[in-house]
Parts: C-alpha cells; sequence; structure tokens
C-alpha cells in the first residue's frame, strides 16, 4: 500500500464504535444528505454522517421528552447502575475512543487517551451523585404545618458542544443531567461529531433507555436551524453550551423568549502571571502544559504570560528551551508528537494574524513563529517577547501555540492587567511568598484559579468562569444543581 493507505491503516475509525446517522429515540436516523468529516492532519475525509435538520432537532426534543417521564421516574439508584455501566463502557473501549478522538480532533494521541479518562469519570462521579441529591425539612413558623423541599429534574436539557474536547464536553453535561433525572439532546461540533455518535453507541448497550440520550450531528450550514430549534422549542427546559462568547450570546437571546434554564462556559483569556518570588523551573514546566495542552486549543489555556521584570529573561530563555526541546510537532498518531495540527485552517490564520500584529508593533519572536512544513494545518510552538496590551494577542483568545510574554514591574500592574478582560475563566500565577498568593487568588476575576499549578481540571471540582466566560458551574457537586429546580412544599392542615 501506498503512503495515503498506510496512514489510514493508523486513523482507521474502529468500526464497532462507528455510527453515522443520528441518535433519535433510541434509533440510529439517516438523512437525504451527510456532511464530510475530515482529518485535521492530512485533510483526508474520514466519513460522513447525516445532516440533520430543524425536523430531526424536533424530533429528538420530541423523544427526549417523552422519555423524560419515566427515567426521571426510575429510583436515583437505578440511573445510578445505568450511568455506571455507561462508564464501564467507556473503560473498555477507551483505546477505540482515543483514536476517534485523535481522528477527527488532530490531538496527539496520548491527550486523546487522557481525555477518554476524563471524559469517563464524569459519568462514574456523577453515577455516584445521582443518590446525593437531597432535600430539606425546614422549620416552619406555625405549629400546624411542615417545610418540604424537593428537588427534581428540569426536563429535557440541549447540549450544545465544541470541538476541542469532543468527548469529554458531552460527558461532563450529560453525566449531570442524566443523574438528575433530565434527558438530553446533543448537539456535537460538525468538525468532530464521531465521538458523540460512538458515546451514543455505548449508551445503547450500557441500558440507557430509548430517548434519553439523543445525537443529531449537523453541518455548519444546518447548525443555525438546529441551535433555534433547540434554544426556542417549549419542550426543552434548559441549554447548556460550551463555546466562544459571541456564539453564547446568541443562544441566550433565543433562550428568553421561552425563559429557560442555561448553562454557558463560553471563552477564557487566562492570565500567567509569574512573580519575582516563584521557582522559575516550577513556572517553565506550568507553563509549557498550560500553553500548549492541544496545541493551545482549550478554553483555560494561558493566553497571557505575565512576568516580573526580576526574572523575566531568566523565565523567557528557560521557557524558549523548553519549548525547542520538549515539544514535537506532527501527526497525532505517531508517538513522539506532543503538537497536532490546529483544527483548520482558519485557526491556523489567527495564530499568523496574532503574530503578524505584534511583531508590527515591535514584539520579538524568541522561538517558532510560523506555519510548519507538515502541512497547511501545522504551526510552530511559538514565544513571543517584549509584548504590550495594545497587542491583539493580548485582547483576544488566540486558541493556538502562541505564548506571549508582558513585562510587569509590580503585583498592583499585574492585576490590573489580568482583570483588564470581559472574560475570567481561568487563571494562574506562581509565587512562593504566602502572604501574595492569598492576596493575589482572591483578587483574581476569574472561576478558578491555579497557584503555582498550570492544569487544574477535574471532575471533583467546580469547572466555570465568571464576567462573560459564563453562567453556571459543570463537574464537582455543584454540576447537578444546574439540572434540578428547588420545589417548596407547604404542608398545612397538621
Amino acid at each position: 500500500p501506498g503512503p495515503a493507505a498506510a496512514r489510514r491503516g493508523r486513523w482507521a475509525l474502529p468500526a464497532a464504535l462507528v455510527r453515522r446517522g443520528g441518535l433519535v429515540g433510541g434509533r440510529w436516523v439517516e438523512t437525504p444528505a451527510a456532511f464530510p468529516v475530515q482529518d485535521p492532519a492530512s485533510g483526508e475525509e474520514l466519513g460522513r454522517v447525516a445532516d440533520c435538520g430543524a425536523a430531526e432537532a424536533r424530533a429528538a426534543v420530541r423523544a427526549a421528552h417523552e422519555a423524560g417521564a419515566a427515567w426521571g421516574r426510575l429510583p436515583a439508584k437505578e440511573r445510578s447502575v445505568r450511568l455506571r455501566r455507561w462508564y464501564e463502557l467507556m473503560m473498555e473501549n477507551k483505546d477505540e475512543l482515543a483514536r476517534i478522538i485523535t481522528a477527527e480532533n488532530g490531538k496527539p494521541l496520548k491527550e486523546a487517551q487522557g481525555e477518554i479518562l476524563y471524559s469517563a469519570s464524569f459519568l462514574e462521579w456523577f453515577a455516584e451523585e445521582a443518590r446525593r441529591v437531597y432535600g430539606d425539612v425546614i422549620p416552619a413558623s406555625a405549629k400546624d404545618r411542615r417545610i418540604l423541599v424537593l428537588k427534581q429534574p428540569v426536563g429535557v436539557a440541549a447540549i450544545i458542544t465544541p470541538w476541542n474536547f469532543p468527548s469529554a464536553m458531552i460527558t461532563r453535561k450529560v453525566g449531570a443531567a442524566l443523574a438528575a433525572g433530565c434527558t438530553v439532546v446533543v448537539k456535537p461540533a460538525e468538525d468532530t461529531p464521531f465521538s458523540a455518535l460512538a458515546l451514543g453507541e455505548l449508551a445503547n448497550q450500557a441500558g440507557i433507555p430509548a430517548g434519553v440520550y439523543n445525537v443529531v450531528p449537523c453541518s455548519r450550514q444546518q447548525t443555525p436551524a438546529v441551535g433555534e430549534v433547540l434554544c426556542t422549542d417549549p419542550l426543552v427546559a434548559k441549554i447548556s453550551f460550551t463555546g466562544s462568547t459571541a456564539t453564547g450570546k446568541i443562544l441566550l437571546k433565543h433562550a428568553a423568549d421561552t425563559v429557560k434554564r442555561v448553562s454557558m462556559e463560553l471563552g477564557g483569556h487566562a492570565p500567567f502571571i509569574v512573580f519575582d518570588s516563584a521557582n522559575v523551573d516550577r513556572a517553565v514546566a506550568g507553563a509549557l502544559a498550560s500553553k500548549y495542552r492541544n496545541s493551545g486549543q482549550t478554553c483555560v489555556c494561558t493566553n497571557r504570560f505575565l512576568v516580573q521584570k526580576g526574572i523575566h529573561d531568566k523565565f523567557v530563555e528557560k521557557f524558549a528551551k523548553a519549548i525547542e526541546r520538549e515539544l514535537h510537532v506532527g501527526s497525532g498518531f505517531d508517538a513522539k508528537t506532543t503538537q497536532g495540527p490546529l483544527i483548520n485552517e482558519k485557526a491556523v490564520e489567527k495564530v499568523e494574524r496574532h503574530i503578524n500584529d505584534a511583531v508590527s508593533q515591535g514584539a520579538s519572536v524568541v522561538t517558532g513563529g510560523k506555519r510548519h512544513s507538515l502541512g497547511k494545518n501545522f504551526f510552530e510552538p511559538t514565544l513571543l517577547s517584549n509584548v504590550t496590551t495594545k497587542m491583539l494577542c493580548t485582547q483576544e483568545e488566540t486558541f493556538g501555540p502562541l505564548a506571549p510574554v508582558i513585562k510587569f514591574e509590580t503585583e498592583a500592574e499585574a492585576i490590573a492587567i489580568a482583570n483588564a478582560a470581559n472574560v475570567g475563566l481561568a487563571g494562574y500565577f506562581y509565587s512562593q511568598d504566602p502572604a501574595q498568593i492569598w492576596r493575589v487568588a482572591e483578587q483574581l476575576e476569574v472561576g478558578m484559579v491555579g497557584v503555582n499549578e498550570g492544569i487544574v481540571s477535574s471532575v471533583e471540582s467546580p469547572f466555570g468562569g465568571v464576567k462573560q466566560s459564563g453562567l453556571g458551574r459543570e463537574g464537582s457537586k455543584y454540576g447537578i444543581d444546574e439540572y434540578l429546580e428547588i420545589k417548596y412544599v407547604c404542608f398545612g392542615g397538621l
């Protein structure tokens, strides 16, 4: 076989988990049109998937609504058992699921395997949380009545997810929804629908009843119509969206007419502050992990580095050496690759635009700075110094392998720069001064803070942001509350 066939052999999708239709009411649904899904590393077509439209979206909402009463009334222990079985099937198929992610998303296989473990952990966690949805008995002000508080599922949840974590962004929402007794309609990103459909295949195998987990994949052209149905249909009670702030605002407007519950996990612009007191080697290791995971395509990736003048030069020098020594660009299926392709050429163009803008205003390229010779979606891991807050890369989220470094003098200056953004998802800082750690952790206007740590996500921790980074929290004991209504029952005449 030629090189193309050999490449195909490596990313051949695991046949047992590949589904090309939508999943509506427990059945695989074909549509007249299908849209192509491409491998971002080679540009080759992985396969075509049913292009669902408004009609399929409405059918999925109806199926979810019809399945909702029985699922919501199941004892929590039974919902827990089904979710636990779904988790076990994910673990049994973890290598195949990871291969699907690397094929359609491009991230290195080792990162994809990490995502599947993370993804499955949400089903495990919420299987356990399903049995811990506690109400209250409140002391009443009158002796002939009792006050009870019940928690009940909100109803059908529309789940709209991005391409950068095509499995984990689904289970983090769906695990909580199903544990609470809700049913869901998932609209995966058009770049990465195979992961959502593979989860559907395993949900069916796990005994998740028909209509409880529905998937409506669609092309970019059909996305507005499908999104509108999911945000306006009166049978949908709740919307959970992860994606850009701009799209989140459109969905919020759609949701307003029927006053739906919403969870929004929107754009980030994470600052990474390195103070003079920091352990520079640990800060460099944290910077590398935080910036370049998934080639810089995560919403909690560092977007701007703020380094105090006393250690600035030393940090930049060590960071550049670490980038050159430890990062390897290539296909996600090559064992030594740490940096896969960006998702598409538009993403590459944005990185280029940010670099050109910075250099035109006086920034210096320390390492990297251009497209990689491997192909149109590959970009060199890049480090810029002499960066100012007037440059695009410090005002917009790059979503690519670009690390701009701003030099600062005082703690107050660093906090002011960090908090100047209108978003606040994650923030990181390195310091060995305990008083400074308390001050900065409390003053950073973000939903999640990493202190001497560059990776903060875990199933036990509440994930979410403040300002225009969103509403609500995912994961943790707080995540299930997003799918529950509180009902007060006044029991009188006693």
